[in-house]
């Protein structure tokens, strides 16, 4: 059947197992409960279009269109709601020649004739109904998603966010898991994964908030490595080239899983969508990705997707889409892992180690016979063809046939957007503590205990790239800072360092300005260990986008994203939107997650946070502000409403170039970035990471009180260490800007003071067992 013939009117016939369905005389009504009772998640207005479109063509839909249209159609797929707000905030942000690709994942220029791929996405939904396999399939999907543009994986990132460990079961909603079940089941799924495919895990971190008790967040990272000559686009090339489907079998398992992702959890949805949930083998990925590294390096593959959100729908129409063409696929062809599935269940499927190839007809025997001999399943089941149409057969006969733009491209949904009403208290509040029992105060919170018992039931040395590892507490050797590094090739002592960073808490109080502070707070990682901010990927989760209140919060974050990427000089060749993380009448704050790449120009040069040696000065560079906004002294004591310190990332660029000269210079002894806990947080990692002490003077930063000092987390401030020879450079090299000397490296105990009056000594010995207890799995 030719393709324009079957444009209007009825087929001669349907492929077997393809029901019509009645749209065109249907009430608004029974367009409703089309959508509802099929799960597909259209709104009134979608269905209106879609009844015109087949109208216009004079016939009814089959249910594998419906069902292709809804996945292309949800909001996880086609950013309907957030598409206008990104491209107005990050335009301008993914500038050639550094940004190589914007795909899949984003591609970035390294040195010579290589790059490095980096991407992040979430699996929030899947998770908090199936912890283990929700986080497992969230790194099989990252992995693929930097595949998918020619590289090979080398490092993971996981932030992940839950309720309270301690929340009593009576506080836990029904229908929902305890967060200790969620974050044991999770962390299992993500090391399980990881650990098995051979990616080391190098940078996250583990959040705790009362808001993630319904809704978990888990956001998982990827970066890739690859010579720039096998980057691969993410569209079809030609008319008459194959599209080949290879890796794991087709079945159930996933099915609806966009639609789920599109909508808010309720008291029913693990009964309801726990078949949305996907399956993952990390058995099948790991030989899936060396056929295929192995085929880029051939040059037998000339576009490629990977098959997640939407399954086959999607994967085959948005790369014909993105090249201009169209495409004829045959369902038959799909090698499935159990039978009795329908059309439209193969169409949708979201089975997991799945990769979509666009292939010559000539060099299609030379890439099937890479597949057998790596072990995994390779077929050709269709080809690109002429625009505009989509033809997908079963067994040679037609089960759906739309103009692919119509399918896969949805207009943008215009929706309102109001600010957020906030109600300051009528007075700012500030710390009275006694600094002593403060400093412990802060340091055993949930949220400063040491993540070691995590961190280290994944493999973060596998690959044997890693060379700064993950802060997590007395290292063996000085090898842990703010950011792991990579040693992308053993021919070069340039490195690649990775870091994550997130605050729900200031994005709360301000989404602005707490989204800037996430930016900048990356980059404050980045420049600590002696790298240049080079770009980051960003997971914005946010709650229903029906809600103006939220969209507003969202557009707010991705304008502070953008204005602090500006300043600081970052790249944003990639990212991702959840939307509808919530429910049960709980909405989670406004969290834009990070993952930051920086570029170190010499390995040899890597500045670690671990106190090196005693009478070393200790100075704290940057400028203390009093704001508590967001803080972890103002979470404790329950304080909300107030304004987070205001970040100044054209300055921290100012100050994280100045650091970055020193430590190439081998001028600096340790640097930490002072964050969430304040300057109580930061002394103490440094001290627990080299086994010494240190000597305070809070007087130094221009507090209000000793309290305020080691509460307060200003933005745009570090803590270094400096060997006393090295002490004069550092002023040289920082005058203009706000610095000052806060102490010295001791041999045991954390010494404050303020001015000439001794405050007291906190007993780091006694103290270090029970942070470094902290939060781990059984």
């Amino acid at each position: 059947m030719a393709m324009p013939e079957a444009r209007r009117g009825e087929p001669a016939e349907w492929a077997a197992g393809v029901g019509v369905v009645p749209l065109r005389r249907a009430s608004a009504a029974e367009l409703a409960e089309v959508s509802r009772s099929r799960g597909l998640g259209f709104a009134p207005a979608e269905l209106q279009r879609i009844r015109q479109y087949f109208r216009a063509i004079r016939r009814d839909p089959t249910d594998v269109e419906l069902a292709g249209l809804a996945q292309s159609w949800s909001e996880h797929c086609s950013y309907k709601s957030s598409r206008p707000i990104l491209r107005a905030a990050f335009a301008g942000l993914a500038p050639k020649p550094k940004v190589l690709g914007t795909g899949d994942a984003g591609v970035l220029r390294f040195e010579g004739e290589f790059a490095y791929a980096l991407r992040i996405e979430s699996h929030n939904h899947p998770s908090a109904i199936e912890p283990y396999g929700g986080a497992a399939t969230g790194i099989g999907g990252i992995l693929r998603d930097v595949l998918a543009v020619g590289a090979k994986p080398i490092a993971l990132a996981d932030p992940i966010f839950f309720g309270p460990l301690d929340l009593p079961p009576s506080e836990v909603p029904p229908g929902v898991k305890s967060p200790r079940y969620l974050m044991n089941g999770v962390v299992a799924g993500i090391s399980d994964y990881g650990n098995r495919v051979g990616v080391p895990t190098v940078s996250g971190g583990v959040y705790f908030d009362r808001s993630f008790t319904v809704n978990p967040l888990v956001n998982v990272g990827c970066v890739g490595f690859l010579p720039r000559r096998r980057l691969v686009p993410n569209r079809a090339a030609r008319v008459g080239d194959r599209l080949v489907l290879v890796g794991g079998l087709t079945g159930r398992d996933g099915i609806g899983g966009v639609a789920f992702a599109s909508q808010e959890l309720t008291d029913r949805s693990e009964e309801e969508s726990r078949g949305a949930v996907q399956l993952g083998n990390p058995i099948m990925k790991e030989p899936l990705i060396h056929a295929c590294l192995e085929a880029f390096d051939e040059g037998l593959v000339r576009g490629i997707k990977d098959l997640g959100g939407g399954g086959l729908a999607a994967a085959t129409g948005e790369l014909a889409h993105a090249g201009g063409f169209g495409m004829r696929v045959d369902l038959a062809r799909v090698p499935l892992r159990e039978s009795g599935l329908r059309p439209w269940e193969i169409w949708i499927s979201e089975s997991q180690e799945r990769m979509m190839l666009d292939v010559r007809p000539t060099d299609l025997p030379a890439l099937l016979g890479i597949f057998r001999r790596h072990d995994v399943p390779a077929t050709e089941f269709g080809e690109v063809t002429r625009p505009p149409f989509e033809l997908v057969q079963v067994d040679g006969v037609p089960a759906a046939h739309l103009e692919l733009g119509f399918r896969v491209d949805p207009p943008p949904v215009r929706r309102r957007v109001a600010r957020r009403p906030r109600a300051p208290p009528a007075a700012e509040p500030h710390p009275t503590d006694d600094p002593r029992e403060l400093f412990e105060h802060l340091v055993l919170a949930p949220d400063s205990l040491s993540r070691e018992g995590v961190i280290r039931v994944y493999d973060h040395e596998v690959q044997g790239r890693t060379v700064v590892k993950p802060l997590h507490g007395r290292p063996v050797s000085p090898s842990h800072g703010d950011a792991a590094i990579l040693r992308p090739r053993s021919e070069s002592w340039t490195g690649l360092a990775v870091a994550t960073a997130a605050q729900p808490w200031a994005c709360r109080e301000d989404p602005r300005w707490g989204a800037a502070g996430v930016v900048e707070e990356a980059a404050r990682n980045l420049y600590a260990v002696g790298a240049r901010p080079d770009a980051f990927t960003n997971c914005l989760n946010f709650g229903n986008p029906e809600d103006p209140h939220v969209l507003f919060d969202f557009a707010e974050a991705t304008r502070g994203l953008a204005e602090a990427a500006r300043a600081l000089g970052f790249a944003v060749p990639s990212g991702n939107v959840s939307f509808y993380n919530g429910g049960l009448g709980a909405e989670i704050p406004p969290t834009p997650v990070l993952m930051a790449t920086g570029i170190v120009p010499d390995l040899r040069r890597a500045v670690t946070s671990d106190l090196k040696e005693s009478g070393d000065r200790l100075y704290v560079v940057g400028a203390t502000l009093g704001a508590l906004g967001g803080s972890l002294w103002a979470r404790l004591a329950n304080w909300t409403g107030l304004a987070p310190p205001r970040p100044d990332p054209a300055r921290t660029r100012r100050l994280g170039e100045r650091l970055l000269a020193l430590g190439g210079r081998g001028r600096l002894a340790a640097a930490h970035d002072v964050s969430d806990g304040g300057l109580a947080v930061t002394l103490a990692e440094m001290a627990f990471g080299g086994g010494l002490g240190f000597r305070a003077d809070l007087e130094a930063l221009g507090a209000a009180s000793p309290a305020l000092a080691l509460a307060a987390e200003g933005a745009s401030r570090w803590v270094v260490e400096v060997r006393p020879r090295d002490e004069r450079e550092l002023r040289r090299a920082l005058r203009g800007l706000p610095m000052a000397r806060l102490g010295e490296v001791t041999d045991a105990g954390g010494a404050l003071a303020w001015g000439d009056d001794a405050l007291g000594t906190v007993d780091l010995e006694a103290l270090y067992p029970r942070w470094r207890a902290g939060v781990g799995v059984p």
